[in-house]
């Protein structure tokens, strides 16, 4: 996308009445052609095409109708996850399991549904009324209600009673987003699939996760109702299938001894408990191609803490569990080795060794259908044998299984550690095929953002707005330091979430006042009661009703507002965490940066006085950096003053 110039006469080829700024590639039926867009427009699609539950709620409610390719288009290039598959589609892009992808064909009619319920009520966002409504047309759902002697038609008449229609503005028609309540309803239909047995999310999921939901005007609906969680599920289970029995008995584990001190990494991604990986295929596919060679066919990634080593391994499962990985890699195990749950509680000699060599044992009779994952490798240097030179540690006993074959290993480390424990071991290190990970740029870090934007609006039940991802991504590179990206970047959005919604349940300054009369008011009758003073109390008594009264209808006028309305981070709840944590002021974070490089040479002088030459190389210097004209592996610039003693 290029900017244009505004000079010229041309008009936005979306809204045709403001001028374009913004030339943009689009594609239309598989062709693709120019539109010259304006500002406003062109924010929207930048803001829009970052979410891939919108697209769940069709394409054409949130942009202009021709747009809707490019929307889905643009986000799986930005993020390398893909929107709901389609006809023609590769999933080669994909890193993560989506909802989308499960979702039945009645699902997703529900959801667009719901998306029309929502304009034509002129809501700004689709929130889970709009769902509860559109769901109650549906045959399934019907079922289940009608078993629970509940009427379709009351359910709507109260949504309609509770969330009556609104005007709106001519100019906000069609600019609809989803609510984070919305987006936890799917991730909880997502995980209701999946515990009932069911290969795909339906209408009957959606209703199931509407109901565990707690703050959504459709979740207050249904427990009013009675429609519990639980109850949903037995009524699923007795009109859909017997999916997952109750009762039924899991199969008894192959591997035991293993899962004592591990993790199962793909059982975690089939149980949708894993992050979407955003921005990794590269790495990803490396390992892959390690694993898959006939020798030396064990990876350890290298790199910073925080850069993302173990979210690759966690987009391996989510490829293993989706099926793009090579064929001797498929229905293979990815566990995770806690290493200090395997030397934990070895008091006696001979108990630790006995505890590796029953683990190693499992490993080695199931070699087809594990791979084995152990983060900070190093930890396996040493570890069991008392920290001695040369005794019987874990990395000892794992040479001689990674010499046969025998095991498939991914480590983790940084490469501090990697020279200093893992190649002094020519033995052990020969093993190992090194990949080394970068830390991401500023703006790859935004993409990453952007992709993980919906897990945390669905866990902190707010709404994050493109500008405070962009400012988490830029305000932690410049003034955090000791840290490494997209980890600082990932701390301070989910701190700037958290603070937000805690901000968002505490009650108004109006309440806490019509609560402090009303106390008031009780202590004054009290008091009158006591003083036997019948004509006051009786005054203090209609007081007292009053004010409780006024408490009782602001309470329920706030519940109102905070059920239906959305908290929003934005650039200053970011700007407020860095400040905490760096000690710089809100107002440097949250300052135009083109205003404050233009004014450096002015804040420079209110210190140095003179020495002109000095201050403007410096200056251009550190203009030239945040304009990236510099290698960002190296430093700013390299100044050697000269001049006498003193000056």
């Amino acid at each position: 996308m290029a900017e244009r110039d505004e000079t010229k006469a041309q008009l936005c080829d979306i809204c045709h009445r403001r001028p374009a700024a913004f030339r943009v590639t689009v594609a239309e039926n598989g062709r693709r052609r120019t539109l010259e867009v304006c500002r406003e427009d062109y924010a929207q699609l930048r803001a829009q095409q970052a979410s891939p539950f919108e697209s769940l709620f069709g394409g054409s409610l949130f942009g202009d109708d021709m747009l809707g390719d490019f929307l889905d288009d643009g986000f799986r290039r930005s993020s390398g996850r893909s929107a709901p598959r389609q006809a023609g589609r590769s999933g080669r892009d994909r890193e993560a399991t989506d909802v989308g992808e499960v979702l039945s064909a009645q699902a997703e009619e529900i959801l667009q549904q719901a998306a029309r319920i929502a304009v034509e009520r002129g809501g700004r966002e689709v929130d889970s009324e709009h769902v509860l409504y559109a769901l109650a047309d549906n045959d399934v759902v019907q079922a289940i209600l009608s078993r629970l002697k509940i009427s379709p038609k009351d359910l709507k008449a109260q949504i309609d009673e509770m969330a009556p229609s609104k005007e709106r503005k001519g100019s906000d028609r069609g600019e609809v987003g989803v609510s984070p309540r919305v987006k936890a309803a799917l991730l909880a239909a997502f995980t209701a699939s999946r515990e009932l047995g069911h290969s795909y999310v339906g209408p009957e999921h959606l209703l199931i996760g509407l109901a565990e939901e707690e703050e959504g005007l459709a979740g207050d609906l249904l427990r009013r109702y009675g429609l519990t969680p639980q109850a949903l599920r037995q009524q699923t289970v007795r009109v859909v299938g017997q999916g997952a029995e109750e009762g039924r008995v899991e199969p008894k584990s192959e591997t035991p001894n293993l899962d004592k001190y591990s993790r199962d990494l793909t059982a975690l991604a089939k149980q949708g408990k894993l992050d979407p990986v955003i921005g990794r295929a590269q790495e990803i596919e490396t390992v892959i191609e390690i694993l898959a060679r006939r020798k030396k066919n064990n990876p350890v990634l290298i790199g910073e803490p925080g850069v993302g080593k173990t979210a690759i391994v966690e987009g391996l499962a989510q490829r293993i569990l989706a099926g793009e990985v090579p064929e001797e890699l498929r229905d293979k195990r990815l566990v995770e080795l806690s290493v200090n749950s395997l030397v934990a509680g070895t008091q006696y000699r001979g108990q630790f060794e006995e505890r590796v060599k029953q683990l190693l044992d499992e490993v080695s009779a199931r070699q087809e259908k594990l791979i084995l994952f152990i983060d900070e490798l190093h930890t396996i240097v040493g570890a069991g044998s008392g920290g001695g030179e040369g005794g019987l540690d874990i990395a000892n006993s794992f040479k001689p299984m990674l010499a046969r074959g025998e095991l498939n290993l991914i480590g983790a480390t940084t490469l501090n550690e990697y020279q200093k424990h893992i190649e002094k071991d020519a033995a052990l290190e020969r093993r190992f095929q090194p990949v080394l990970v970068s830390e991401p740029t500023v703006e790859q870090t935004i993409t990453i953002l952007r992709g993980l934007r919906d897990t945390f609006e669905a866990h902190h039940k707010v709404t994050i707005t493109d500008e405070a991802i962009v400012a988490a991504a830029e305000l932690s590179d410049r003034y955090i330091r000791g840290r490494y990206m997209p980890d600082k970047a990932i701390d301070v959005i989910d701190q700037a979430a958290a603070r937000v919604r805690l901000r968002g349940t505490s009650r108004p300054a109006e309440i806490m006042e019509a609560d402090a009369a009303l106390q008031q008011a009780r202590r004054e009758r009290d008091f009158a009661r006591t003083r036997k003073n019948h004509e006051r109390t009786k005054d203090l008594e209609t007081r007292f009703d009053e004010a409780q009264k006024d408490l009782d209808r602001k309470l329920q006028s706030w519940e109102r507002t905070r059920r239906s309305s959305t908290d929003e981070v934005v650039v200053e709840d970011v700007a407020e965490i860095i400040s905490r944590l760096t000690g710089v002021p809100v107002t440097e974070l949250t300052q135009e940066e083109r205003q404050r490089l233009l004014q450096m040479e002015q804040r420079l002088h209110q210190r140095v006085i003179g020495q002109d030459e000095a201050v403007n190389a410096v200056a251009e210097a550190v203009r030239l950096a945040r304009a990236g004209l510099k290698d960002r592996r190296r430093t700013i610039a390299n100044f050697f003053f000269l001049g006498p003693t003193g000056v």
